[in-house]
């Protein structure tokens, strides 16, 4: 049987045996088959995967500004949503930021509150990124979060594909994660997590990495809403997440809570959005959201496609 404390990564395309420093904590991801989510090529390596996050960064020309202090970003295979997520990252300057707040949607795990990792280290082929251990004890403390087991923070992508693209952006600057999954939150849950995780918008050094994919349409999702005055499906499909996007860049949690209530889309990272904004509104710092990009994985025409919507978004100090 093979040591459980030795987790293999290859998901981005590279088997690395990670050795333990801590017996089940220092965690890698992925599974053989799961490849797919980074490239749709088996010979990706660690230079390969830096090489093509730095050419997104680039082509994306924006200026990094130590006044972003967050952003929305897709977590699909790169393939498909790895050049939109770029609109997010490339905007952070990760000079004065020694802590990132990382907030993703549980896919595979049921739990209505939030929860927090249980490694000491997440390891991606392009670099470690540590996790803050003080902070997840102050969380701890409060009561209101679970612990993950092991398995289920391996095997959770909406965080993970976040990982690669934070450890190319903080290259050179020590930096700690804070790992948060965020479950099946009732509306007042969101607002009270968002009113304890205020006050650590408020310490400049802390960013905040949320993690969403938007509309994921076609029978497949079991969602197929489509307004025939917008045209094509596809051009239906961005005015419905558009109309989100703007509720989000308006701050106003209870309008975005409304939106969902009333078309039911598909956006898979709601909740931490959700937690997100409520964390805007309770803190002492002004922070205007502004989406940079919008993408779809394809365009539906018929109601025999399918797609899912990608949208990158920075959250930027509002003077």
């Amino acid at each position: 049987m093979p040591d459980p404390s030795v987790m293999k990564m290859s998901r981005f395309g590279v088997s690395v045996l990670l050795l333990p420093l801590f017996v089940d904590k220092v965690m890698g991801f992925g599974s053989e088959t799961d490849w797919l989510w980074y490239h749709n090529k088996f010979d990706l390596s660690a230079k390969k995967l830096a090489e093509e996050l730095e050419g997104w960064l680039r082509e994306s020309g924006l200026t990094k500004s130590h006044d972003v202090r967050g952003v929305i970003a897709p977590h699909a295979g790169y393939s498909y949503s790895g050049r939109a997520a770029a609109y997010a990252f490339g905007n952070i300057d990760p000079t004065n930021i020694t802590r990132v707040f990382l907030l993703g949607p549980s896919h595979h795990y049921y739990t209505l509150k939030c929860a927090v990792s249980t490694a000491t280290v997440y390891s991606t082929p392009i670099g470690d990124l540590p996790i803050d251990l003080e902070v997840i004890e102050e969380l701890k403390a409060t009561g209101k979060f679970e612990t993950m087991d092991i398995r289920v923070d391996e095997d959770e992508h909406s965080m993970e594909m976040h990982l690669p693209y934070l450890a190319k952006v903080f290259e050179g600057h020590p930096v700690k994660v804070v790992p948060i999954l965020v479950g099946a939150l009732k509306p007042e849950a969101e607002a009270m997590y968002g009113q304890l995780l205020a006050k650590y918008v408020d310490d400049p050094k802390n960013f905040f990495s949320v993690s969403s994919d938007f509309c994921h349409w076609g029978s497949r999702f079991n969602y197929m809403h489509y307004d025939k005055k917008h045209g094509a499906i596809h051009r239906s499909i961005e005015a419905l997440d558009r109309m989100g996007m703007d509720i989000i860049e308006a701050g106003n949690p209870d309008a975005f809570k409304q939106y969902l209530s009333e078309y039911d889309n598909t956006i898979c990272g709601r909740h931490p959005i959700s937690v997100f904004l409520h964390m805007l509104r309770n803190c002492s710092t002004k922070i205007k959201i502004n989406f940079l990009r919008y993408e779809q994985s394809s365009q539906c025409k018929t109601t025999r496609d399918s797609s899912v919507s990608y949208a990158s978004a920075a959250a930027k100090l509002d003077a």
